[in-house]
Formats: structure tokens, sequence, C-alpha cells
């Protein structure tokens, strides 16, 4: 009889392989082997050989089939929970879990939302990857989670070890706010610090890959997890959907072809929307609507000029840019490469070494904390150069001293399906006037004034999970964007319209003037007459004497929007978070309420279910 090997991770050709061998091999040899086909599928059933029938054995006797149990542990536990807005801790999260199994680790990867809290004091290894959104605030699918450990109800976490990543912008007051909130209370709880908590700004790549590799490293000094074999590892990375198999990406820009570049606001308005058309072509790049794009743009040349001025500066001395030995010109580094329109409180503190002036260094003392953050609102580099000097800064400290120029977060405002190998964006122009001159947001006026059809522009297409149309396409749903939080919209419409979509939808859009300011008008009339579009409720605020936003719309039609909700409707909110996520959040609320017949907890709670369910759903900023 042929001697076998059953349970085995091994190809048919391999295993046919060793069953050649085995009649050769003595008993403890093949008790060797059994033991390390265990060993390499770690958690499964133990491997499997069955001996043959020996020679002093009488006719009829069965083989003896030798079943062998590694004596190894299963596979070390992790848990990777993240808080993610617009998907980047998500995706770094993907990130660790592929290292993790890598190590042979079984490991939960979820939302915070989404995750059992009764299972948080079982865990073995916890890592945490949070953003922070708004002035401080959990990002939403973090919301819950955060409210549960800051409870009474939270566990004592003795015995769990644990790591967090905290994402955020230097250029807030709270930056990381929400990272170090979690670090500081797992400790209250009594868990084990293993790798330092790393604080990412925008520009994150590089941080968050040092806070991966200190994770991995600690786990393999405190673990002694069982190693997938070669060929388990192959399934894992050809199946991991934490990234992008494309070329192009956040650290990889398509330069991307502008198509067509048009003002969407009528003649007389006092607002410059412009709508871009770039040329995915040849990139291999698709999104799906809900997605964004990420742009890298150009600071303005005017103020490039004046800082150089300013300085006395060779604009072309020769200053590192991107990786180890790259370089480019100091005016090319100070357009592409670093920001220079924004005052962080990092860059005021690293300054103090360049400056010979004492009320710099006055400035940035932790008792100053209000002035500083007077000065930087409003203020760039110009501005810091111009009130502080004399400066003993060279071109070759820049990199020192500013951070690289991040890139620009657009939602996508158009279906892949209806427009391939295009993308669509819609970015509004921001200038204004502060302390004497005259500002602008870097990507809108680069957009707006010197960006031209057959330019390119680096970009890279930023999954959102976070904002995603339901999986089945009758599921009503009911869009809240005003100005460019219409965005998104104008995607799910076109792709419902695309795919001859029946489920009801519902559009709140609202902005200044209806002659001047309608976005995308053309196309909500085109979806109303096709049907893919089943109401629309708009809100001008400076037609009328008293000033009308959408959430008054959404008052007005409470008794409907309420019924759509009870009918299984997803909440879709996009744009302005300071101001009107906030007042439209407060409508939906007191919708709720008053409809449901439910008080301000009742509806507190039932929001909150719809969060979880992924029925409330925003993309604000």
């Amino acid at each position: 009889m042929q001697l076998k090997v059953t349970n085995s991770p091994f190809t048919e050709e391999q295993a046919e392989l060793i069953n050649r061998l085995l009649p050769t091999l003595t008993e403890a040899q093949i008790q060797w082997l059994g033991g390390y086909l265990a060993f390499y599928r770690p958690g499964s059933q133990a491997a499997q050989v069955e001996a043959p029938v020996r020679a002093n054995d009488t006719i009829g006797s069965t083989p003896q089939v030798l079943t062998l149990v590694p004596e190894i542990q299963t596979p070390c536990e992790a848990t990777i929970l993240y808080g993610s807005q617009t998907g980047n801790a998500q995706r770094l999260a993907g990130r660790l879990s592929d290292k993790l199994k890598e190590q042979g680790f079984a490991v939960t990867l979820s939302a915070m939302n989404q995750y059992k809290t009764n299972n948080l004091k079982k865990a073995s290894y916890l890592f945490v990857l949070a953003s922070t959104h708004g002035e401080g605030d959990p990002p939403d699918n973090a919301l819950t989670f955060y409210e549960f450990l800051f409870s009474k109800r939270a566990p004592k976490l003795e015995g769990v070890k644990y790591s967090v990543l905290a994402l955020g912008d230097t250029s807030y007051e709270f930056f990381c706010k929400t990272g170090q909130d979690f670090d500081n209370r797992l400790e209250e709880l009594g868990a084990q610090r293993i790798a330092a908590r790393i604080d990412c700004d925008v520009d994150f790549e590089e941080s968050a890959a040092s806070w991966i590799a200190s994770v991995t490293d600690a786990v393999s000094a405190s673990a002694q997890a069982a190693p997938a074999s070669s060929g388990s590892v192959a399934v894992l990375t050809a199946s991991a959907s934490s990234e992008d198999q494309s070329e192009y990406s956040r650290s990889n820009p398509f330069h991307a072809e502008v198509l067509d570049n048009l003002n969407l606001n009528g003649r007389g308005s006092d607002r410059e929307t412009r709508h871009l058309e770039l040329s995915l072509d040849g990139s291999g790049l698709t999104y799906e609507p809900g997605d964004c794009v990420g742009v890298y743009p150009q600071n303005d040349p005017s103020l490039v000029n004046a800082i150089v001025d300013a300085m006395k500066w060779n604009p072309e001395a020769l200053v590192a840019v991107g990786k180890a030995g790259e370089t480019s010109s100091l005016r090319d580094a100070l357009l592409h490469h670093y920001e220079i329109t924004v005052l962080t409180k990092p860059l005021m503190e690293k300054a103090v070494a360049f400056s010979g002036n004492s009320k710099l260094a006055e400035l940035v003392k932790p008792d100053h904390k209000q002035d500083l953050k007077e000065y930087m609102s409003g203020r760039d580099l110009l501005d810091l150069l111009s009130d502080f000097a004399p400066w003993t800064l060279t071109p070759g400290d820049i990199p020192a001293l500013a951070r690289k120029l991040p890139p620009r977060l657009y939602s996508i405002a158009s279906s892949y399906n209806a427009h391939p190998d295009e993308v669509h964006l819609t970015i509004r122009k921001v200038q204004y006037e502060a302390h004497g001159r005259e500002r602008g947001g870097v990507c809108s006026v680069h957009a707006s004034e010197r960006l031209q059809p057959g330019d390119t522009l680096p970009i890279f297409i930023q999954k959102n999970p976070n904002f995603k149309p339901p999986v089945n396409p009758d599921t009503p749903v009911i869009m809240v964007g005003p100005g460019t939080g219409v965005a998104p919209f104008r995607a799910f419409l076109e792709e419902r319209e695309e795919l001859g979509v029946n489920g009801r939808s519902w559009l709140f859009y609202g902005d200044r003037h209806f002659v001047t300011d309608f976005l995308y008008q053309t196309d909500w009339q085109r979806m109303l007459k096709a049907g893919a579009l089943t109401n629309l409720d708009v809100a001008f605020s400076r037609d009328t004497e008293d000033k009308v936003y959408v959430q008054h719309r959404m008052l007005e039609n409470a008794s409907e929007l309420y019924q759509w909700l009870q009918e299984g409707a997803h909440v879709y909110v996009c744009g302005d978070e300071k101001h009107m996520a906030h007042d439209v959040h407060k409508a939906l609320l007191t919708i709720i309420e008053q409809q449901g017949a439910k008080s301000p907890e009742e509806a507190a709670a039932y929001v909150a279910e719809l969060q979880e369910q992924g029925r409330y759903q925003r993309d604000v900023y």
C-alpha cells in the first residue's frame, strides 16, 4: 500500500514527491515529518501519515494511521482597530495586518465601530490606528469605541500588549489628539505599551512605516508566533485588500493631463468653482463613487520669488528633496516640494535655531500658547522670515525647517463607468486678504489661475471605504451636499444613471444664489428627468431675506425624510465640518426626535445605530 500524507499544505507535485520518499523512512523520521507538516500549517488539524502494513502483521490488518500532533502552540493573536475618516488609518491598518500575518499571527482587523468591545479584555496584542478629525475629535467610525473606552464600562486590560499610531495635521491645534487619548487611556487601564506611539503629520508614510517596523520588531521579541509557510504568505499577500496594486500611488503619483477646466459659477458671482476633467489614460487607475483624488499642487510662483528675494538667496542653489540624495533647485523645491503657506507650531519651534531675534524664542514658549496661535493664523513663511530677522537660515536648511508639501484631497465628482479613463474634480477657489496681503489656497488658486488644458497634474486615487453607496441599488439614499460638498453625489448619481438603478434618491443642495451658484444644475435636471434622481430640494441663502440652508429644507420635509429612514434609507453628508455638518446633524436628531416621538437620548441612539450600520456616512472637512 502506498504511504499517504494527509492535511498537507503542499502542492500535489510536492505531496507526490513526499509519498515517494516515505517508504525509505524510519518511523521516527515519519514522526518528525508529520510534526514538520503540522508546524507549517499553524492552527490546522494535526498532519497525518498513513504507515504501511508491517511484515509481521496478520493478513487483513488495516494500515496504521499515525496522528502527529505538533508540539508548537497555536498562532498568537493580534487585534488591529482603526478609526479613519478618509481611509488612511484603515489602509495602514491593513498594511500592519499583512506584516503580522507573515509572522504567523491570527489577526482580527476591524473598524472601531464594528468591533465587539466585550472581546477587548481577551486581546493578547492590541494595535490602534486613529486619525484626529475636526478640532481634536475622533473620526465618525471611532466615536462609539472612544466613548466606551472612556466610560466606566471599560475593562481592566492587564496582560494586553499594545501600541498606537496617531494620524493628524500639525496645522491644527489639537494635533493627533485622538491617538494620544487612546494611548493614555489604554495605559490607564493597565495595558502594556510594547512600542512607542508615533504621531504622524500629513506626510505620514515614513513615520507610519517606522511605527509598523517597531511593532513587528516588538512582537518578534515578545512572542513565539508560528511562522506561516511560503505558500500561506503568497496567498495572504495576493488577497490583501489594504493596498492598491496600481503602480501609481501617493508616493508615485500619476501625471494626469488636464482635459478641461471650467468655471461652474455664472457671470457676476462672487465665487469661482472649477470643474476639472483629468485623463487617467495609461495609468491603470480606477475608482468608485465616494473615493477621493489626492492632488499635489504647485505653490504660487510669486510667493516663492518673494521668499527668495527677501532672503537674498540664489534660486538655483541645490536643495534636498524626496528620497536620500535627490536634489533640485531652491526655486523648484519651494514650488513643488515644501509647504510655504501654512505656519505650524513645529515649524515655529524649529525656526528659533536659525533666528537671531529673541522675540521668536519668547513667542514659542508654553506660556504664550494663545499668542502663538494668533500669530500663525493667516500667515505664511514669508511673514515669518520678514517678522523675525536676522536669520542664519540657508537654502540647505529648508528640509530641516519646512514640512513636505502635502497633497490636497478632493471628492471625486464623476462615475468611472460613465467616464472611463477620466476623473472629474470640483474645486472652489479660496482667496482672501489677511495681514495686509492677498492670500489664496494653494491648490485652488493653482487650478483657477495657472492650470490649462494640456497641462499635467500629479495625482493619486485615495480609496474611501467609509463613504460608499449602498450595496443594494434599490436602497433609498438621502444626500446632503451644499456647495462643493455636492461633488461625490454627482458621482453617486452618474453611477446610478449609468447602471439603470431604480432606487429612490434625494438630494439637498445649497449655495448663495440660484442664478450664479447652482453647481451642476443641468446634470440634476437631466437626472430628475431620467429618474436617477427622485427628489431635489435646494436652498440659496442670499436669495431671501432670511437665510435658508440645507438643514432648513430637511426640517421642512421632516415627515417624508423620517419615513425614508424607517424604510432603510442611507444618509450621506459632504462638505464643511465646522458649521454645516453640525447643523445637519442637529436637524437629523430633531427630525428623528419629533417624527419618531423619541426622547433626545433615544434620537441620539437611533443616529448612533445608523452610523454603526453604515447608514449614516459623512465626508466632511
